[in-house]
């Protein structure tokens, strides 16, 4: 059929078919080779590749705010000291990935087209829940590869039209998802991240402080991981960040990110160890 087409300048029937309203359904019935956890590798094959972390985020009055560090490591080796993992999935979502960096950028990619696809087919925006359902069925189809050591661990994040407020997903390689309340991260320096959120979130923050607590983690995680790739100064390389309202994702500027992490640079030169959290 495909050769009945080529050079003809018609799409082959499969396109013009109605079906399922999953483009990874599609996919998978037409080329199941481009889905990548149906990739193999070798027996005994050891594959080093790019790996990416961390990711934080946090709930603010109004909507929810998602960040990654830019640093991907192969080993004990710096592989790329400015990639981005924080993507928008759609107008009033967010994907921040950790884990093999070539296979999550992909995967980030087709969970775009899968809510897009859904979006022309059935004529509405998928619910927020069922965002988070379908980013459960790929990482799940991916556990092949994770067995593998070529893991995915998104973090989604996203304003709920529905509940009218942000709302943050964590999951783990076979697919477990799980929804954190208040803040969240994910990747190798999440443990860090996490203590220093949970010591310095509170509710109703604005989207000033939350955006300013989520590079605050970022900096934690990265003074003590070394996976993960602080405000770089000298570089002029720092954290994706962005925020997501009932006015749809907006990514921060660099010049914005920029203040945010001069400010914290300045008063950690008084106090290295961060913002101390009140007792009480």
């Amino acid at each position: 059929m495909e050769a009945n087409t080529r050079g003809t300048g018609r799409l082959p029937a499969a396109f013009l078919t109605p079906g399922s309203s999953s483009f990874m359904d599609f996919l998978a019935e037409h080329s199941p080779e481009l889905i990548p956890g149906r990739r193999s590798l070798p027996e005994g094959l050891t594959v080093e590749a790019p790996h990416g972390t961390t990711i934080v985020s946090a709930v603010f009055d109004g909507g929810v705010v998602i960040a990654g560090d830019r640093r991907a490591t192969m080993g004990n080796v710096i592989a790329q000291r400015d990639i981005e993992k924080v993507f928008p999935a759609d107008e009033y979502s967010a994907v921040g990935i950790a884990g093999t960096a070539g296979l999550a950028v992909e995967m980030v990619r087709l969970f775009q087209l899968e809510l897009e696809h859904y979006e022309k087919i059935e004529g509405t925006v998928l619910s927020f829940e069922g965002k988070a359902n379908r980013l459960t069925t790929m990482i799940r189809g991916n556990l092949g590869m994770a067995m593998q050591g070529l893991a995915v661990v998104p973090l989604f994040a996203g304003y709920d039209q529905d509940l009218d407020r942000g709302r943050i997903f964590t999951y783990d390689v076979t697919g477990g998802r799980s929804e954190e309340r208040g803040f969240a991260a994910t990747g190798s320096g999440s443990v860090f991240a996490r203590g220093s959120m949970k010591k310095l979130y509170r509710e109703g923050l604005t989207s000033q402080q939350a955006s300013m607590l989520v590079v605050q983690a970022l900096y934690d995680a990265a003074d003590d991981d070394s996976a993960t790739g602080g405000p770089d100064l000298a570089r002029k390389i720092f954290p994706i960040v962005s925020l997501i309202t009932e006015d749809g994702f907006r990514r921060l500027s660099e010049s914005e990110v920029s203040g945010i992490a001069h400010s914290i640079t300045d008063k950690r030169l008084e106090h290295p160890n961060g913002p101390q959290a009140p007792l009480i």
